[in-house]
């Protein structure tokens, strides 16, 4: 599971008990210098870091890994200079390298922060005023979270383009309303923890005033059910999540969480607050990064990676190069 909050938070949970003793426990490592010879694009006029070494950190999985690299190229690209310890096991260990400022920075998820590290148990469903309370209550951790992006990486159900011919389904009340009309129809592949959980499926169903039987629903990794979908009859719908990048490489349509079930996973900086202090410049140079981060971006480029085989660093410096951000050359 790529989000803390879910099957992973009781691991996590341990691993920052032993973060007390020793961040390296949770995967923190020594990290190697960016050395890309960036210059700021429409990011800075200057070089508003000059002077700066500052850390970027990430979680261990593709788009975060990406995002994280974005937060470093453009410190580089400013002036600063930036030590990589992006991919840390454990979203845990990435959070408190930030909030212990043994990193500076680094792209989190409103969902994972206000459910998982601020003990929270029910999502706000206005993505605004969930990103709001999570910045309010995690000022006291000594961290301060800039403005979010439209990028929303959360649990959504998809089916083929092909099979969606036929249906020609939109939403999730559009899966109750098939459900109802033509129970044998409704055939679902999901993981073992989607099928268990009252954020997963039993809730989506109780939400959405459906019921599938057991016999239509089959648990799988999660690598296997964007295949099984795409490519097998057995799936007409399978779990997903909503930024990976198989969904546009398989041909997949994502249907719209119309009740707003789901929880709200928006990716936004999050920054060590005496960092953000001594270096202000720093909201400026990431705003205008994340406003043009959106999940279909995400989509994109975290194909590049998990489907083409790309190196993360490379398709974060590519993307901003091509928007503009930074410039490559001195």
């Amino acid at each position: 599971m790529r989000r803390v909050g879910r099957s992973a938070a009781v691991r996590y949970a341990a691993c920052a008990l032993t973060l007390a003793t020793a961040l390296a426990a949770c995967g923190l490592k020594s990290g190697s210098p960016m050395t890309d010879n960036v210059t700021p694009g429409s990011i800075s006029t200057g070089l508003p870091l000059k002077g700066a070494s500052l850390t970027v950190t990430s979680k261990s999985f593709s788009e975060n890994i990406i995002l994280g690299q974005m937060i470093g190229l453009a410190f580089k690209a400013a002036g600063a200079e930036v030590l990589d310890r992006t991919s840390i096991q454990g979203s845990i260990g990435a959070r408190e390298a930030v909030r212990k400022g043994q990193a500076d920075a680094m792209y989190e998820y409103t969902g994972t922060a206000w459910i998982t590290y601020l003990g929270h148990t029910k999502p706000i469903a206005d993505p605004q005023k969930q990103w709001q309370a999570v910045h309010d209550e995690d000022l006291k951790n000594g961290l301060t979270w800039l403005p979010q992006s439209s990028l929303n990486n959360t649990y959504a159900l998809a089916i083929s383009k092909a099979n969606n011919k036929k249906y020609k389904l939109k939403t999730l009340s559009d899966v109750a309303a098939l459900a109802k009309k033509g129970p044998k129809a409704v055939t679902l592949c999901v993981e073992n923890e989607f099928a268990a959980r009252e954020d997963g499926l039993p809730g989506m169903e109780k939400a959405y005033g459906m019921s599938i039987p057991a016999s239509q629903t089959q648990k799988m990794d999660t690598g296997i059910i964007y295949t099984q979908v795409a490519k097998s009859n057995s799936c007409l719908l399978g779990e997903v999540f909503t930024t990976d990048g198989r969904i546009k490489s398989l041909n997949l349509d994502v249907l719209e969480d119309d009740k707003r079930f789901f929880p709200n996973y928006n990716a936004a900086p999050v920054v060590n607050t005496k960092a953000l202090n001594k270096w202000p410049a720093i909201r400026g140079l990431l705003d205008p990064i994340t406003k043009k981060l959106t999940t279909s971006v995400a989509q994109e480029l975290n194909g590049q990676v998990d489907v083409d085989g790309d190196d993360p660093h490379q398709v974060a410096k590519r993307w901003l190069v091509k928007e503009g951000f930074i410039k490559e050359g001195g």
